[in-house]
């Protein structure tokens, strides 16, 4: 081949997809500048009798002054330090997918002797390597080194601790098998690509760092971006992000294009809130991948749709404060409610209603127990007396000594008369009390004045006493007015006495001594049925 272009001025020289069956006897092309050779690629070429093939030493004539030499997946496991050492003009070396160990590179870069030091990019991607502090003991002495290229390789482990050329601006160590990162990294990086490894978290101060590569990791949450005072680029695609926000992305000052869909997020209002902010241009940072490939994972009913087109409502959105709206709404209406059942007396209908069927029931299991015993009811009292407390003074000092003879000036039969304070068994429901002190009563007597109708619940206890009455003997009701009071008076509540009123006569209670002998006598006779 060489004699083939004998005589061509070459300045790169490329030899793709080749089988080798000779022995590699190379041969100077006298007619050609080899000074004019600026490129020397091998790629995709087989040697079949590797142990026949002479060394590339014989090529000194033509190793001498390309700047780029690539070899690439040809199955080289070792270039000769003495091959090395004829690279005096090389700026570029591409070794990529080929078969060589952390021993044999360690002999091709000449261990510590001062080789290849021209050199500028360095490609060793794709080989079985295993040490990063081998490989950075050995790339430290080139000293015009900016690009490194130690992707795809068996790095499972990064030392705490490691030596670079100060010179290095890129680094790639993507597709190995590191878990965890350290200050073996340079600080004087710009661009540093750590895809498709096992990271979780980043913890190194980079602070020259322009662009950082984290796609295909397992992070859970950005990096601190205090760590990166310059970094222009942030790639984070394929990790277990849930979401993100302003918080997450505030301490990157500089940052301009962002990359972090194919994410398993997490679609809240805030996420997708802010995210569609970003993707309509609306924030600092520039979303750089496709808006499909931000969609949701969770909610359920959200799985697989794009950010771009999710519509979260309020309800979604805010459920604080439509909780918080809610409820008081409700307790607006609870209390408007409550108030109109006051006003209405339903709170008062429905203590009575309860207290007359718990007492009802009581009356009829007493019923059922003098049925069983063949008795009759036991008639104790000539009237039960219903008034209020107010007007206990007139019932004390007029009803009762009139009617049971304790006044002297009384000539009369005496009756019985029962009364709360006096009657009542002590430590028994006082709606018992009311409903036995009837049963055993043959009238009852009402007291009616304002302080009867105007009265609280605790004194409408014993007036509960016509609920059973007017239901079952409205006939054995005497109505006694202390104080001039019309129908219209008397609460709607109360609508059964009101009726009573107007069915009835009654007896009002005579300012006039002279007229009083005539309202007792007419008392009198209502309690003992005479016409």
């Amino acid at each position: 081949m060489l004699e083939v272009i004998d005589g061509v001025p070459v300045t790169n020289l490329i030899l793709e997809d080749l089988t080798l069956t000779g022995e590699g006897r190379w041969e100077n092309a006298s007619w050609t500048d080899h000074r004019s050779i600026d490129e020397f690629l091998l790629r995709n070429v087989v040697i079949l009798d590797v142990f026949l093939f002479t060394s590339f030493i014989q090529l000194k004539f033509l190793l001498t002054y390309p700047r780029k030499v690539s070899v690439i997946n040809s199955q080289v496991y070792v270039m000769p330090c003495l091959t090395s050492q004829l690279l005096v003009n090389l700026q570029y070396l591409d070794l990529s997918d080929n078969l060589l160990s952390d021993m044999t590179l360690t002999e091709s870069l000449c261990d510590q002797k001062p080789t290849l030091m021209e050199l500028r990019v360095l490609n060793v991607s794709g080989n079985p390597l295993k040490s990063l502090s081998t490989i950075s003991r050995q790339v430290t002495k080139l000293t015009k080194l900016t690009h490194l290229d130690i992707s795809r390789s068996g790095f499972s482990a990064m030392p705490s601790h490691c030596s670079w050329p100060f010179t290095l601006r890129y680094l790639n160590i993507s597709r190995a098998k590191l878990s965890k990162v350290t200050d073996c990294l340079p600080t004087t990086l710009e661009v540093l690509d750590l895809s498709n490894n096992n990271l979780k978290d980043f913890r190194v101060i980079l602070p020259s760092l322009r662009e950082l590569h984290l796609s295909g990791n397992k992070f859970l949450r950005f990096p601190d971006g205090r760590l990166f005072q310059n970094l222009q680029m942030l790639e984070i695609q394929s990790n277990t992000l849930n979401l993100f926000g302003g918080s997450d992305l505030q301490f990157y000052k500089r940052l301009e294009n962002l990359q972090a869909g194919q994410n398993k997020f997490v679609c809240s209002c805030d996420f997708v809130g802010f995210l569609q902010l970003l993707l309509k241009g609306g924030g600092d940072v520039v979303l750089t991948d496709k808006e499909d490939s931000y969609r949701c994972d969770s909610p359920l009913y959200l799985q697989g749709e794009s950010v771009s087109r999710v519509h979260l409502s309020v309800v979604v959105c805010h459920q604080v404060l439509f909780v918080s709206v809610s409820c008081g709404v409700a307790l607006l209406l609870a209390s408007l409610v409550c108030v109109l059942l006051w006003r209405l007396h339903v709170f008062w209908y429905l203590k009575m209603i309860w207290a007359w069927l718990k007492a009802k029931r009581s009356s009829q299991q007493r019923q059922r127990r003098r049925n069983d015993e063949g008795s009759e009811a036991l008639i104790s009292f000539d009237a039960f007396v219903s008034y209020s407390e107010r007007d206990a003074s007139w019932v004390e000092n007029f009803l009762v000594p009139e009617l049971e003879g304790t006044n002297d000036s009384s000539s009369q039969q005496p009756l019985t008369l029962c009364l709360h304070k006096r009657d009542f068994l002590p430590g028994k429901w006082i709606m018992d009390n009311i409903m036995n002190s009837i049963e055993r009563s043959r009238r009852t007597v009402f007291v009616l004045s304002e302080n009867f109708v105007q009265s609280d619940w605790c004194r409408y206890e014993l007036d509960f006493s016509h609920f059973w009455l007017f239901d079952a003997r409205g006939d054995a009701a005497i109505l006694i007015l202390l104080e001039p009071l019309s129908k219209d008076d008397i609460p709607k509540r109360f609508y059964k006495l009101r009726r009573l009123m107007s069915s009835n006569t009654y007896l009002k209670w005579p300012e006039e001594e002279e007229r009083r002998e005539e309202f007792w006598r007419s008392l009198r006779c209502a309690l003992s049925g005479d016409e």
